[in-house]
């Protein structure tokens, strides 16, 4: 396995929850707890490229799995620093060397279904037909479950506030086991997907035998994502829209609907799931 990617970077940490006053149905005063929402604009080589809004939870994860997800960056080794500044809500990220056209991939935008309108740039859609993954792993139904109940039993800022996405990303561990890697929560399902694709680089991880699941439902967006990042398992507690669908057949992509309990729904290459008398 290569040597993980060296990049200096920050570690800006903010609140990721407000507590906040309000009135109930009654006109009766409490306090509750809100996440927090904040724009993050980021700057390749001092160039403006998005601002994003985030609840700011794993800053710079995000700010590199966007770049790595949007292909303005070829590699992590490419990357030199990423310094994240809330006090400018500004990430800027400096490079190596650089060989990728950003002129060319910006100049087509595709405006997603993700929560506060994720942005997709170039050709992404059609570039699917490029990726198809190979045969296997399996997953059985004791791990599908075991995983599920991980996640809920999982804390969350979701438990506390509400109003945010988590994804999460796990290995198997054994025959019928999972092991959790990355949990990641922020104010759009796209953010959160970003930040677990930027963890992943880091720590040289790839997708094969990794299983992926979002609280959000699998749109194009996130089967794209999944298969950028190799992973031959997406699974939600959320639904499937027609075009997700269609990906997951394009790129041979398992995916796992309606996730809850012991309860779960298959909507495409089933003969990844190994079936058994759990219900």
């Amino acid at each position: 396995m290569a040597v993980p990617p060296t990049i200096q970077m920050s570690n800006a940490s903010v609140p990721l929850v407000h507590e906040v006053e309000i009135l109930d149905e009654a006109g009766r005063k409490k306090t509750t707890f809100i996440p927090g929402e904040r724009p993050l604009t980021i700057y390749l080589d001092k160039r403006e490229v998005v601002t994003l809004m985030t609840l700011g939870s794993a800053p710079e994860a995000l700010v590199l799995g966007y770049l790595r997800n949007q292909r303005l960056v070829e590699s992590a080794y490419d990357i030199e620093s990423i310094q994240v500044d809330w006090e400018t809500d500004s990430a800027a990220v400096k490079t190596l060397r650089s060989t990728v056209n950003i002129d060319e991939l910006t100049s087509k935008r595709v405006v997603t279904t993700g929560c506060g309108q994720g942005t997709m740039f170039g050709g992404l859609i059609e570039e699917m037909a490029q990726i198809r993954l190979s045969e296997g792993p399996m997953l059985t139904q004791e791990a599908v479950v075991a995983l599920v109940d991980e996640i809920r039993k999982h804390d969350s800022i979701y438990k506390k506030s509400g109003s945010v996405h988590a994804c999460a990303v796990f290995e198997r561990d054994g025959n019928h086991g999972v092991r959790l890697l990355h949990f990641i929560e922020d104010v759009g399902r796209h953010n959160a997907v970003d930040s677990i694709s930027g963890l992943l680089w880091l720590d040289n991880k790839v997708g094969r035998d990794l299983i992926f699941f979002t609280t959000g439902r699998l749109t194009s967006e996130m089967v794209i994502k999944g298969a950028q990042m190799g992973i031959p398992f997406l699974l939600t507690r959320s639904g499937v829209t027609l075009m997700g669908l269609e990906l997951a057949r394009t790129t041979n992509l398992t995916l796992l609907s309606r996730c809850s309990g012991k309860h779960f729904e298959i909507y495409n290459a089933p003969e990844r799931v190994q079936l058994s008398s759990v219900s």
